[in-house]
This record gives structure tokens, sequence and C-alpha cells, in this order.
């Protein structure tokens, strides 16, 4: 390997037959791309298990040497939690994976997904790509999230389906007012810096007052002017119920790029935010006095891949929705509380759990019903009649909540399974809870066969022992501090842990 980290085995790309018709035209145009913007850096990004983006910045020789060969790139992210406290140990045999490929914190290859590049608006002459991440064999690395999102996506289409799906994604915008940094204030390795300090950027409560999305004009037109140009399908921005709470909604995308502009998304309003003196933060509910929880609502159609038709318009015998969606749908409840670690997978996100509150507290489904974790909406004679799943958190992994869905409603498609009746009392109705806490959704996890057999129990374990260490370092912290009521308080702990790395 040479000093910019290029894998010197040339055509590693080419070797593996790792790129489709599609991806290999895009790389002209990338080129052109690269000369027209002058651009000088590209950021070649990759999505960890936690859906938070790692990169190395190429220069454009680099780059252009990733395109044919990819690059190699550390293995360390992979044997973190979400305080990057180390869970698996790389130096003994196996590397804590039970897998000599992950023996001593080796290299794996990352390649470029060309249809992901992207020029950054706020980022004077850098580019930015996507990267599927690969064993040095071709193989794809057993624990990248983008890879199992794209095995799920491809088992739907083996059965004649495409997702169609759309992002309403709630967050909080924060004024940084100290953003010191001293040798106090860095935190170590499994336990987290303090972040800086901030303040609301309104007051509340005023669910989609005007006036406040005005006060901050000036941020929300930077952020809108950059995600457009990013090329992500925007359509509206809100003031939310809490202060500082604002909400961004998408236009549906088919397949991958929906995980692919979630992540971007994050990427993008952190990055931008910050260099404009505020602290975007997607952490579900953050610990500041008055601050409300935020959801991220995941909309989701099957296109009928042969005809391209909405393939949960209903006959006029099905019902609200077609019998495939019915089906669909009853999957997703069936198996709702393992799923809730990938929709909901912070110890934070449950203190958004709660009866009467907008958000899900059970496994039920109702029509156009906000209290309800699967909301239908539409009807039979509305061509974009599709569902929405309630129950996620913004600080999801991206892939892996896609992922969830797809293999959830394919486990009810497969065995033919019915969501029962529709719920007109959300909170009342004699339906499974969801789980009251990460250690609850794991353990439903673990009994889960449809996420062993179709994520595979290596994956499914491994995120079970990334969540473990968070969960007793957080039950730890309570034991430490005799916190009684943590399960209703946002404690400090978590707002070390996911204010500002979610």
């Amino acid at each position: 390997m040479n000093s910019q980290g290029i894998v010197k085995n040339r055509g590693f790309i080419d070797r593996f037959n790792l790129w489709n018709t599609e991806q290999s035209e895009a790389v002209e145009k990338i080129h052109a791309v690269i000369k027209e913007n002058g651009l000088r850096l590209i950021r070649v990004a990759w999505s960890d298990q936690h859906g938070i983006s790692r990169a190395k910045t190429l220069t454009i020789p680099a780059f252009l040497g990733a395109m044919k060969n990819g690059i190699d790139f550390n293995t360390g992210p992979l044997f973190f939690d979400t305080a990057n406290a180390i869970v698996y140990n790389p130096f003994m045999k196996g590397g804590g994976f039970d897998s000599d490929e992950m023996t001593g914190c080796p290299n794996y290859t990352l390649v470029p997904d060309p249809l992901t590049f992207k020029s950054l608006p706020w980022a004077e002459h850098t580019g930015w790509i996507l990267c599927d991440a690969y064993l040095k064999n071709g193989n794809p690395l057993p624990y990248d999230s983008r890879q199992i999102c794209k095995k799920a996506l491809k088992e739907l289409n083996s059965k004649g389906y495409d997702l169609l799906s759309g992002l309403e994604v709630e967050f909080s915008l924060t004024k940084i007012v100290d953003d010191e940094i001293d040798a106090s204030l860095l935190g170590a390795p499994g336990s987290p810096g303090q972040p800086p300090k901030v303040v609301p950027v309104a007051r509340g409560y005023q669910y989609q007052l005007e006036a406040h999305n005005d006060e901050i004009d000036d941020i929300l037109q930077i952020i809108a002017e950059n995600i457009q140009q990013l090329d992500l399908p925007l359509l509206t921005m809100e003031d939310e119920w809490g202060p500082s709470q604002l909400e961004f909604t998408f236009a549906p995308m088919k397949g991958i790029d929906t995980a692919d502009t979630m992540l971007l998304f994050r990427t993008a309003v952190k990055q931008i935010c910050k260099r404009h003196g505020y602290l975007a933060t997607f952490m579900c509910r953050p610990s500041i006095p008055g601050f409300f929880s935020s959801g991220w609502h995941l909309h989701q159609s099957l296109i009928d891949i042969n005809t391209g038709e909405n393939a949960f318009i209903p006959n006029n015998s099905d019902g609200p929705i077609s019998e495939i969606g019915q089906q669909f749908i009853a999957g997703i409840l069936e198996n709702a509380r393992a799923a809730t670690v990938f929709t909901t997978p912070t110890v934070n996100g449950y203190k958004r759990f709660k009866p009467n509150s907008l958000a899900p507290d059970r496994a039920g489904w109702g029509l156009d019903n906000r209290g309800t974790m699967i909301r239908v909406i539409g009807g039979i004679e509305d061509d974009s009649l599709h569902f929405e799943n309630r129950a996620g958190e913004p600080a999801a992994n991206p892939y892996l909540y896609m992922a969830s869905q797809i293999l959830s409603g394919l486990d009810g498609i497969e065995r033919k399974l019915q969501p029962g009746p529709l719920s007109t009392e959300a909170y009342n109705d004699n339906r499974p809870l969801l789980p009251k806490d990460l250690q609850s959704a794991v353990d439903s996890l673990k009994e889960s066969e449809v996420f062993h057999n179709k994520m595979g129990t290596d994956f499914v374990n491994y995120i079970i022992s990334m969540k473990e260490s968070e969960i007793n370092r957080y039950t730890t912290y309570v034991q430490e501090n005799n916190i009684e009521d943590y399960a209703n308080i946002v404690t400090e702990w978590e707002h070390l842990e996911y204010f500002e790395i979610f």
C-alpha cells in the first residue's frame, strides 16, 4: 500500500465485478464534474454500524485510483460502540468475531458507488461519495449495514417488488454559545467529551408557527439551498411541537436511495449548521429543559416491478389497502419488538414511547391515525396510497431501519399474515406493547428467527453486542448516581453520549 492508502492489487473492482452497467457509465460524468467544479479533494464515506458517516479525504489522483482499485480502510470503527468504547478485542484470534479475516484490526476495501457522487456546496472544491465495504477476497463485508440493506432489497426484488419510501424527519436546532475545547472537556474512549453549550432558537409551544421559522430564516435558507444543490428531493420544512424542533420531508425514492439520502441529509445539516454557529442534533430527546422527543417516520409502499404500479392499491373487496399491503403491514407488526433495535437503537429513543403522545406505544395499525405505529395514508382512488411507520427515531441507522422493514414485511407476505382489525383507540388496543427500553428490544431480537435467518446470525449477534455495551455503560451510570426515575428523565449520560455525535 502506498502513502495515500491505495490498495496495490490493481483492478479490484473489475476483477470481482463489483459495479453494474449504470455505475460504470457514471464514472465519466464524475470526471466531468471534478473538472467543471475544480474539485481538489473527495471525501470517501462509509456508513458505520450506527449509521454515522466515517470517511477518508483523498486527493484527486488518489480518488481516481480508488475508482479502479477501491481504498484500504481500517476495520477499527467496527470494534466500537456509540462512544467508541471497545466492544471486540481485535488482537485476539478472530478479532472477537471468530473470524480469521478480522484478526489484528486489518484493512478491508471500500468500493465507491459512482451513483452517489456529489459536489459538496458548503465545502469549497470538495466532492463526496458513498462506499460499500468488501473483504480482500471480493466478498461483501458481513458487518456493512449498507450491504445488509442491499441484500434485503434484492430479496424484495426477487419477489417482484421494489420499495418506494419517503423521509419525514424531526430534529432539534440549537445555537452555540460556548464551543470551548480544552483538555478537561475532551473525554476518552467510552466516555464522550462535553458537547458545546447551546441555547434554543425559539420558544415553545406553538405547533407550525410561521413566526418561528421566520426567526431562523437565515439558517433555514442556507440549509435548504445546500440540500437542493445536492439534488436531494426536499419538499417541506416546518416548525414542530417543541422548542427548536424542526421537521423536514422528502419526496419518495426507490430502493437504496432513501437510506443514502438520510445519511447525507443528517451529515449535511450537522456540518452546515456548525459552520454557521448552530448545532443540529438528531438525538431523539435532548437533555434540555422543555425539549420534546423527535421521531423519524418512514413512509413506505411497494411497487410492482413488472407494471410499475402501486401494489398497495386495493381491489374493492380488499379493504383500505391491498392483500399484499395488509400482509406486509402484518409482518412489520409481527416483528415490531425485535425490529425496534433497528428503528430505535439508542437508550434515549425509548423516552419517546408514551401514551397519547403522537408516538406509538404498541404495535397496531390504523387509517390516518397518528397514535398507531402503522398509519395508512390515502384511499382506493389514490395512487400514492402508502403507510408510515411512526416508531423510528432520527438517530437510527437508515440502512438497518429500511432493511428491518423489508425483511419484516416479506415475512408477512411469505406467511400470509393478517394485521388484525384497524385501531380506533390507538393507546387502548389489545396489541403487543413496544419494548419499554433498549434492553427489552435486544432481548426480543435475540429470539427473532426472522432477523437471524435473513440478516445472518453473525451480524445480529454483532449488533446485539454493540447495543449491550451501550446499555451496560448506561446502567453503570444510573446505578453509580442512584438515579431512580431514569425511565422517565433524560440523563446527563444520554446527553453526552448522543447529543453531538447524532
